[in-house]
């Protein structure tokens, strides 16, 4: 039999199988991504093939189809193990909070360049607009989306809370399999509540004291969205507080931030890492503000990232 792979529960994974049937599955075999140790060898997304059994209920999952793409973090700040956070995706979206909570342009920057480098289009969904009621509030709402939007991200804004946008939302998700991804207490669950309301997904209240939001996903599951067209999944998944980046070559970075990347061509040496090197074309667009100061710290911040890799390997 073959399946895709709906939810993950940690120690067993619920496929549902080409005839459209759900068989809770466990793994059979060892399942290695390039040889990266990861923490969830099978990821919701993955299209697998399973063992006959005679059970109804129960199988083996034995292969992993090869995958088209995949979002892939850092398990742990110290961990030399990773994450899946789901597989074969038409793309991600990103949601993120200006406030209660404040979403830092670290954590955006640092998964866009992941699903750059992973090959996942990603677009950027800014919830809880209602929050955002004062002058100041809206001219940094207008800035945070110009800046991705000049980079060639869709920003999308919404408001779970009043539905305002949540239409101009589903009509980017029609047909395509969506990974919904960001930090704890921006509201994801409940906009997933919004566009399938049948789901009733727990949702928290933020935390007063820290601003901040509990986990209420506590593993990765796909749905299906009604009143779309067929094969229009979303994949929900716990929320995330950093996103730590995995094993980039340093000389590579530049290439997942495509606005360091256009100005990089006209840079003195192929290999320039923008950071020291004589006529670097990157720092010069810096200096001219057509680079945001905001991006090129976060490019800075996966730099170190790199040579913590090479540190940890005793290079």
């Amino acid at each position: 039999m073959k399946g895709l792979v709906i939810k993950n529960t940690g120690s067993s994974y619920l496929v549902k199988t080409d005839d459209g049937n759900e068989v809770l599955c466990k793994i059979k075999g060892n399942f290695r991504l390039k040889g990266i140790r990861t923490t969830n060898p099978v990821a919701v997304g993955d299209r697998v093939t399973l063992s006959s059994t005679d059970s109804d209920t129960t199988a083996y999952i034995t292969a992993i189809e090869p995958r088209k793409n995949y979002i892939i973090r850092r398990a742990s700040n110290l961990s030399k193990q990773a994450h899946i956070i789901a597989a074969n995706l038409d793309q991600v979206c990103l949601i993120v909070t200006l406030a209660h909570p404040t979403t830092s342009t670290t954590f955006i920057d640092r998964f866009l360049a992941t699903a750059e480098a992973y090959r996942v289009p990603a677009v950027i969904v800014i919830n809880k607009i209602d929050l955002l009621d004062t002058p100041d509030d809206k001219e940094y709402l207008d800035a945070v989306a110009y800046l991705y939007e000049s980079i060639g991200y869709p920003v999308i804004r919404v408001s779970a809370a009043t539905g305002e946008g949540v239409d101009t939302l589903k009509s980017m998700l029609d047909g395509k399999i969506t990974l919904f991804s960001g930090n704890s207490g921006v509201g994801k669950s409940t906009l997933i509540n919004d566009l399938i309301p049948d789901l009733h997904l727990a949702t928290a209240e933020i935390s007063a004291m820290h601003d901040t939001g509990m986990h209420t996903t506590t593993f990765s599951e796909m749905f299906a969205v009604p009143g779309t067209a067929p094969c229009t999944y979303i994949i929900d998944t716990p929320g995330v507080k950093g996103f730590g980046t995995l094993e980039f070559d340093r000389h590579e970075v530049g290439h997942y931030f495509p606005e360091i990347f256009k100005h990089s061509a006209e840079c003195r040496y192929g290999d320039c890492t923008h950071t020291h090197e004589p006529g670097c074309a990157v720092r010069a667009a810096l200096d001219d503000n057509l680079i945001s100061q905001s991006r090129y710290a976060s490019y800075l911040s996966i730099l170190e990232d790199s040579a913590d890799d090479k540190y940890r390997k005793g290079y």
